[in-house]
């Protein structure tokens, strides 16, 4: 498979794009479990022009990452050019546009899922940002605004014409945010539009080896793209890899892997962004680094409000210690949520 004249295995496993989730630390234990293709936090265009100190940052990328795409977002197209242009110096293997998070105070602005309300502009603006690059150019987008706009179909083959390489869709409407279950329905069916050359990848609530295979073969997407499942659980990609070769589970990580990749996790996360920074946005992927452990609130809480590297240690210490004493009901607890998985599908 191609991306431009980039060369890509077989049905990738692409790491989503996640606001203040997707940094260098994160990716970094994601690559190692797995993730094929990595892609960075979404970068406002105009925060780059700017210079700003938070978003140049976004820009870091690591030669272990390759394939990384770097996405960006913006609603004026003179500025999403000039992104461009900064974006490659740091040579990234793909920019990525953002035309699917559905938060007010980007959409507000015509910006991310906001341009899907305006179809003329986004594919204009995609024309001039494949213009400004030899990069290959991507799109990550959503079915519509709400249910009365899903002409992603039509969307598709549009931007294909003017030049992007590859697109991944979210299964969801901008009005649907996060909520509901997504639907593949029409991503299929770009899949089937004989017109469509590019790869197609396909988003939303893929959070199983057992429903990934379920996606590739109803609706025959080139790769699959993975949030949320992979909070805290990045193991999900080599889950799902071991199932398409072999047709069985994968043992759940033991206690003692989940945190040995946390504290690689956490070390990392502290060295880019420095002890308080890393501490606080560490938080998020607590709960599911140690899901399954029973009676595990009590140290989720402590881990929350602690604000030292060494008490965080400490505390994961004692996670540790109190797993072995549950070991075997841990254990039936994540083979019973595979299972529960695999009986819904």
């Amino acid at each position: 498979m191609k991306i431009g004249n980039l060369n890509i295995q077989d049905f990738p496993l692409l790491l989503a794009p996640m606001e203040d989730v997707s940094d260098p630390p994160f990716r970094a234990v994601c690559k190692e479990n797995g993730a094929d293709i990595m892609y960075t936090e979404f970068i406002s265009s105009e925060a780059l022009i700017r210079d700003a100190a938070r978003s140049v940052a976004k820009l870091d990328i690591f030669e272990y990452e390759r394939p990384i795409g770097i996405q960006i977002f913006g609603h004026d197209i003179q500025v999403m050019r000039e992104s461009v242009e900064i974006t490659e110096r740091v040579h990234p293997d793909i920019i990525d546009i953002n035309y699917g998070c559905p938060v007010k105070k980007v959409t507000c602005k015509g910006a991310g899922a906001g341009i899907l309300q305006d179809i003329p502009k986004m594919v204009k603006m995609t024309a001039e940002m494949v213009r400004a690059t030899e990069l290959p150019v991507t799109v990550k987008t959503r079915l519509g605004w709400d249910d009365n706009t899903k002409h992603i179909v039509e969307v598709a083959e549009r931007l294909q014409d003017v030049g992007i390489q590859a697109i991944a869709i979210h299964g969801r409407t901008r009005k649907q945010m996060y909520k509901g279950e997504a639907d593949w329905t029409l991503i299929g069916k770009i899949k089937d539009n004989p017109k469509m050359t590019i790869p197609v990848f396909g988003n939303g609530d893929v959070d199983s080896p057992q429903k990934a295979q379920k996606m590739r073969q109803k609706y025959g997407v080139d790769g699959i793209m993975i949030g949320r499942a992979a909070i805290g659980y990045p193991w999900i990609f080599n889950e799902i890899k071991h199932y398409f070769a072999t047709g069985k589970m994968l043992q759940p990580p033991s206690i003692d892997e989940r945190i040995s990749v946390f504290r690689k996790h956490l070390e990392f996360s502290v060295k880019w962004k420095g002890l308080t920074l890393g501490l606080l946005e560490m938080r998020r992927h607590y709960s599911n680094y140690f899901k399954g452990i029973p009676h595990i609130k009590p140290f989720r809480t402590r881990l929350v409000t602690c604000d030292s590297y060494d008490g965080v240690l400490d505390i994961v210490e004692e996670i540790r210690t109190h797993a072995y004493r549950f070991q075997n009901t841990s254990n039936q607890y994540l083979m019973n949520q595979f299972q529960y998985k695999n009986a819904l599908i």
